[in-house]
């Protein structure tokens, strides 16, 4: 049976949907906003998690109303807790490029897609230091009106800035 971790994030409360949707023998790695830093401690767990339990697959998962993005979009009040400034700079510098980029009401997807692909870079360039077996590691939203995980935007579509000559 495949094992998969999903890095979630607690305020989405995703881990039952997630079991409900995806049939096999599944591990939690949580942090706000799935903004957890790429230190030493969290890659060594992630690490020997993805060790011990043989897990092929790592996804990223946010819900589309997560509370910590909405709240970097917004009025910002949790920004003062450990390890959110550096993510809710990231978001809103995210959300000007995707104002610059594309003609939409409401680009959340957008930016959740170039949060995880960051974050999917990250652990990447981390597990492939010490991780020697073949490891999938992708993005997923949670879209709660429809009840359905959605793929994320491919990284060439998450720009992180532009210029022309």
């Amino acid at each position: 049976m495949q094992k998969r971790l999903y890095l979630l994030c607690p305020t989405d409360y995703l881990e039952t949907i997630v079991n409900d949707a995806f049939a096999c023998d599944n591990f939690f790695y949580y942090s706000l906003g799935t903004s957890f830093t790429m230190e030493v401690n969290s890659i060594e767990s992630i690490r020997k998690l993805v060790e011990k339990h043989h897990i092929q697959e790592i996804s990223f998962v946010l819900s589309n109303n997560n509370h910590i993005v909405n709240d970097a979009l917004g009025k910002q009040n949790f920004i003062k807790m450990r390890g959110l400034c550096s993510l809710y700079f990231q978001i809103t510098k995210q959300k000007r490029y995707s104002d610059l980029f594309w003609q939409t009401d409401y680009n959340q997807f957008s930016i959740l897609s170039y949060h995880l692909n960051s974050k999917i870079k990250e652990l990447q360039w981390e597990l492939g230091k010490t991780v020697n077996s073949p490891l999938e590691i992708n993005g997923k939203i949670y879209d709660r009106a429809h009840n359905v995980f959605k793929n994320i935007y491919a990284d060439l579509i998450c720009m992180g800035k532009h210029s022309l000559n």
